[in-house]
C-alpha cells in the first residue's frame, strides 16, 4: 500500500525554485537548510498557508473575518493536507493581564477548584478571577502593580526654586504653579534645596505636618508638589494628550499594589484557603511544586478538575517549564518559552491527524534540555499527527523520522530539495548541513587578555542568590546554564549596573517600506547614483515622490475592501508591483533599473553598485551573513535572529567608543554552517576594543568565548548561582561541561 503524503507540486512562494517534494504523514520530519535557503518558505508560507486558508474556507463569512488571515501560497499543486496548528517563537502578548496561568488554562482550574472546596466559601470561580470585577483587588483593578509618583524625580537639590529646581513641566520660574510655591513667602527661592531642612523639603512635596512647622505657614489650600501632580496627571478621566503621557512615564513607576501585595484579588478571594494555602500562595510555587500540592487534593468531588489541571501542569513539567509559576507575566517569557507554553494545550488533545508545525523549537534550551522538546514533539506525532519543524538543532535532526534540506545557497541560490532521507545518510551526504555536521569549533585554549573588569554587585533580580561576580571587558564572555538558570538577569543587572547595550531579537522595523536600503541609510546615495549616471533629478527615483506610480502611490499593489470578506491586495496593473513610473524604469546603472534593485541581494549588489557610500553601508550586513536579503526586502518579514544581526551590523558601522554589548542568543536561526561568520563578527567588535557578552546554548560559541559564567544549578529556585566562572577550557562540573565534552 502507497505511503499516504503530503505531495507538493511546483513550489515557487518566495524564492522556492518550482519544488516537487513528498513528504511522508505522521512522521516527525525536519527542514534544514543555510539561512534564507527557503525552509520557511516551503513549510509556513507553503504548506501551513494553503492548510489554513483552506480551513478557514470552512466557515461562513463572518467568521472567516475573525479568523487570522493566510497569504494563498504560489503552487501548481498542494494535496494530503491536514487542519494545521503552527506554534512558532512569536512572544505571547504583552497585556497585562496575561499570565502564564490564564495562557495555559491552569489558572481556570485552579480558581474552579478554590471554588468549589477551598475555605471559607467565597462564590463561583469569577470571584477568583483578576479579570472580573468579583474577583479583582478595587485598588489595582486586578493587575497586581500600581502607577505611584517617582518622586525621586521631582527635585533636583543642586538648583534653587528660581534655577528650577522642580522638574516638573509647568513648574518653572514665572509659571503658575512656580508661584504657588516660591511668592507665598513660606520658601527661599533663591537657595539651593540642598541647603534646605529636611523638613522643609518634605513640606514642598507633601506638605502636611513638615507644612505646619514652617516659619511662614503656607495659605490653608496649599498642596505639595506631589499631591499636586497626583490630581493634574494621575486623578483624571479626561483624554491624555502625548505630552501628559511623556511627563506621567518619566516621573511615574510601577510598584506593587499596597493592598492585595501583586496577588491581583479582593481580600475575601486572598482569605480563602486549600490545603492551608491561598490561591495567591499556590500561583507562586514553581510549577513543579505545584503540581505535587494538587494531586494531594483527594476530595472525590473535584476529581476531574483535579486530574484536568495536573495534566496541564504535567505537560508543562515535560517541556522543560517546571520551573515557571502560574502568577508570572507572559511578557516577561522569551521567545523559545512562550513557544514551549504554546504547546502545552496540544499535549491533551483527543484530535489526530493534524498539521503541527514548529519554528525552531530548541531556541532557549540548553543541550542538557533538548531531551524534553524532543520527547514533546515525538509524543505528537505517535498520537497520530504530521509533525514538521523547522530547526538547526542535531539532536532533532538525529530524532526525525527524516531530514529535508533546502538550498544548497540562500536567496537565488536555494529553494531548492538537496537532500531527503535519514539523520544518518545526512551526515555523510555533500550538503551546507552534512558538511557541518562533520565539524566543530574548536576549544578556546589561549584566550584574550581582560583589559579591566566590570563588577556585577549582590545581584537579585527574579531568581539571582544575592550574586556578586566580575565580568572581563575587552573579551568575549558567554553567559550559560540550563533555562531559567538566571543568565538573562545576571545580564540584565550587568546592563542595570554598568549601561550595557542590549543586541535583541525585536523587531527592527515595523512598516512595510523600512528595508536593508532605507535602514542602512543608502537610499539617498542610491537615488545620487542614479541620477548623476542619467543626468535627471534624483526625487525620479523615489518611489515615495516624483517617481511613484500614481495609480498605487509606490506601493506596488492595491487593496480592495471587501466589507465583511477579506480583503483583496492585488499587484498594480499599472506598475506590476515595480512601484515607479514606467519612465524612471528607463534610466539604469550597469544594466539595472532603480526597481531591479529591490530583488537584487546585498551580496550581488556590493558586486555591482560602484559607490563608496552604497558599499560602506551595506558591508556590514554582508559581514553578519545577511547578503542575501534583497535590497527591496521589508524588515517586518525578518525573524528575530536576523533582526539581532542586522542590529549587530549596525553597531559594527556605527561605534567607535568602547562599549560593552549584551547579545540574547545570536545565534537564533543561525545554519551550523554560519556559526563560524557569527563568530568572525563578534571578534571584530572585540578587535575594535569592545566588550561582548553572549548569553548562549550554542556549544561552538561556547567553546570559542574567552571566558564561561556558567549559572544554575537548576532552573528557577533550584538556580540563580554561580557554579564556574573562568576560561571555558577551566570549566568542569556542570551540565555545560558534560555538554562541551570537559568531563568532571
Amino acid at each position: 500500500m502507497e505511503q499516504r503524503s503530503i505531495r507538493i507540486r511546483g513550489a515557487r512562494t518566495n524564492n522556492l525554485d518550482g519544488l516537487d517534494l513528498d513528504l511522508p504523514r505522521s512522521t516527525l520530519v525536519t527542514v534544514v537548510g543555510v539561512s534564507g535557503s527557503g525552509k520557511s518558505s516551503l513549510v509556513f508560507d507553503t504548506i501551513a498557508a494553503e492548510a489554513g486558508h483552506q480551513v478557514n474556507e470552512t466557515y461562513p463569512p463572518f467568521t472567516r473575518n475573525r479568523l487570522p488571515r493566510w497569504t494563498r501560497p504560489d503552487v501548481e499543486r498542494l494535496d494530503g493536507l491536514s487542519p494545521v496548528v503552527v506554534i512558532d517563537q512569536r512572544r505571547l502578548g504583552g497585556n497585562a493581564r496575561s499570565t502564564v496561568g490564564t495562557i495555559t488554562d491552569a489558572w481556570t482550574y485552579l480558581r474552579l477548584l478554590f471554588s468549589r472546596v477551598a475555605q471559607p466559601y467565597v462564590g463561583e470561580s469569577n470571584h477568583f478571577s483578576f479579570n472580573d470585577p468579583l474577583g479583582m483587588c478595587p485598588t489595582c483593578s486586578g493587575l497586581g502593580e500600581v502607577v505611584v509618583p517617582a518622586v525621586e524625580e521631582f527635585l533636583d537639590l543642586d538648583r534653587s526654586l528660581a534655577g528650577g529646581a522642580i522638574r516638573l513641566p509647568g513648574f518653572g520660574n514665572g509659571g503658575y504653579w512656580f508661584r504657588q510655591y516660591a511668592d507665598i513667602g513660606s520658601f527661599d527661592a533663591s537657595t539651593p534645596l540642598r541647603e534646605w531642612t529636611p523638613h522643609e523639603r518634605e513640606a514642598l512635596l507633601h506638605g502636611g505636618p513638615a507644612a505646619a512647622r514652617l516659619g511662614t505657614r503656607p495659605p490653608a489650600d496649599y498642596e505639595g508638589v506631589v499631591e499636586r501632580f497626583e490630581r493634574i496627571y494621575l486623578h483624571t478621566s479626561d483624554t491624555v494628550s502625548d505630552r501628559k503621557r511623556e511627563t506621567i512615564e518619566r516621573f511615574t513607576r510601577s510598584q506593587t499594589c499596597p493592598d492585595c501585595g501583586g496577588e491581583r484579588l479582593n481580600p475575601d478571594s486572598r482569605a480563602a484557603r486549600l490545603l492551608d494555602r491561598t490561591i495567591g500562595e499556590m500561583s507562586r510555587l514553581e510549577v513543579t511544586e505545584l503540581l505535587d500540592v494538587v494531586r494531594a487534593v483527594d476530595d472525590p468531588t473535584v476529581a476531574p478538575v483535579v486530574a484536568e489541571l495536573a495534566e496541564r501542569l504535567g505537560a508543562m513539567v515535560t517541556i522543560g517549564l517546571g520551573y515557571l509559576h502560574l502568577g508570572r507575566a507572559t511578557s516577561t517569557l522569551s521567545g523559545g518559552e512562550a513557544q514551549r507554553i504554546k504547546t502545552v494545550k496540544h499535549l491533551g488533545s483527543s484530535l489526530i491527524e493534524m498539521l503541527y508545525v514548529f519554528d525552531e523549537p530548541t531556541v532557549g534550551l540548553h543541550p542538557h534540555d533538548v531531551g524534553s522538546m524532543v520527547e514533546l514533539l515525538t509524543r505528537l506525532r505517535d498520537k497520530g499527527n504530521s509533525v514538521l519543524v523547522v530547526e538547526h538543532d542535531p539532536a532533532v535532526m538525529a530524532a526525525s523520522d527524516q531530514v529535508v534540506e533546502i538550498g544548497p545557497g540562500a536567496g537565488g541560490e536555494g529553494g531548492r530539495l538537496v537532500f531527503q532521507g535519514t539523520y544518518a545518510e545526512l551526515t555523510t551526504a555533500d550538503t551546507p548541513t552534512g558538511d557541518a555536521l562533520s565539524t566543530q569549533q574548536p576549544l578556546t585554549t589561549d584566550p584574550r587578555e581582560p583589559t579591566g573588569w566590570l563588577r556585577v554587585d549582590d545581584a537579585t533580580r527574579n531568581n539571582l542568590d544575592h550574586v556578586t561576580v566580575d565580568v572581563p571587558c575587552g573579551v568575549l564572555t558567554a553567559l550559560t546554564g540550563v533555562a531559567g538558570s538566571g543568565k538573562s538577569s545576571l545580564a540584565m543587572e550587568l546592563v542595570g549596573q554598568h549601561g550595557a547595550i542590549v543586541v535583541d531579537q525585536k523587531a527592527v522595523a515595523t512598516s512595510r517600506r523600512s528595508t536593508p536600503t532605507t535602514y542602512t541609510g543608502i537610499a539617498a546615495p542610491i537615488r545620487r547614483l542614479f541620477a548623476k549616471t542619467n543626468g535627471v533629478p534624483a526625487s525620479l527615483f523615489s518611489a515615495n515622490s516624483d517617481g511613484a506610480c500614481p495609480d498605487c502611490r509606490g506601493l506596488g499593489v492595491r487593496y480592495t475592501d471587501l466589507a465583511f470578506m477579506d480583503g483583496q491586495e492585488t499587484v498594480c496593473e499599472t506598475c506590476h508591483g515595480r512601484r515607479f513610473k514606467n519612465e524612471v524604469l528607463q534610466h539604469t546603472v550597469d544594466g539595472l533599473s532603480i526597481a531591479d534593485l529591490d530583488d537584487l541581494p546585498i551580496t550581488e549588489a556590493l558586486k555591482r553598485l560602484d559607490d563608496k557610500a552604497v558599499r560602506r553601508g551595506l558591508e556590514h550586513l554582508d559581514a553578519v551573513g545577511l547578503g542575501y536579503l534583497r535590497l527591496g526586502q521589508s524588515l517586518s518579514t525578518l525573524s528575530g535572529g536576523e533582526a539581532q544581526r542586522v542590529k549587530i551590523a549596525k553597531e559594527l558601522r556605527e561605534t567607535a567608543v568602547p562599549t560593552t554589548y549584551v547579545l540574547d542568543e545570536p545565534t537564533t536561526g543561525l545554519h551550523l554552517r554560519d556559526i563560524g561568520t557569527l563568530l568572525g563578527v563578534l571578534d571584530a567588535l572585540l578587535d575594535q576594543g569592545h566588550t561582548v557578552v553572549v548569553i548562549e546554548h550554542n556549544l561552538d560559541v561556547i567553546r570559542r568565548a574567552d571566558w564561561v559564567i556558567d549559572l544554575g544549578p537548576g532552573p528557577g529556585r533550584h538556580g540563580g548561582r554561580v557554579l564556574f566562572k573562568g576560561p571555558v577550557a577551566q570549566l568542569r562540573g556542570t551540565v555545560t561541561a558534560e555538554a562541551l565534552g570537559l568531563g568532571s
